[in-house]
């Protein structure tokens, strides 16, 4: 088993399609494709996945509970706003880290795609 992995950011599988769930529905029907890559158990954590993301334009909630979010920007443009902070704006190129215990509106204005990395 190989312990480095390139992340593919156009993979060639057909990604898993889904939508906002009603109950974190703000505004907008955007819908979502996810391509997992990867998954792997790692100590304190049940596990840690990697992926691309897409979303059409809309607006959600975001609550992350105990886990932690990692982003990295391929294309497009979205704009976070953390409970009780100041909204930030991510394009292209830029990368992010959601803590646990973030909670905040998620507001795609162009379509984005993003590399995660999960951890729950």
């Amino acid at each position: 088993m190989a312990l480095l992995t390139p992340i593919d950011t156009a993979p060639a599988f057909p990604p898993r399609e889904d939508g906002a769930a009603p109950e974190k529905l703000v505004e907008g029907a955007p819908a979502f494709r996810t391509w997992a890559l990867d998954e792997v158990p790692l100590g304190n954590w049940t596990r840690i996945r990697t992926g691309i993301w897409e979303a059409t334009p809309g607006t959600t909630r975001s609550a992350k509970g105990e886990a932690l979010e990692f982003c990295h920007i391929l294309s497009g443009v979205v704009e976070l706003t953390e409970e009780g902070g100041e909204t930030r704006r991510f394009v292209a190129g830029d990368s992010f880290l959601m803590k646990p215990g973030f909670r905040g509106i998620w507001k795609t204005v162009e379509t984005v795609r993003k590399i995660y990395v999960f951890a729950d």
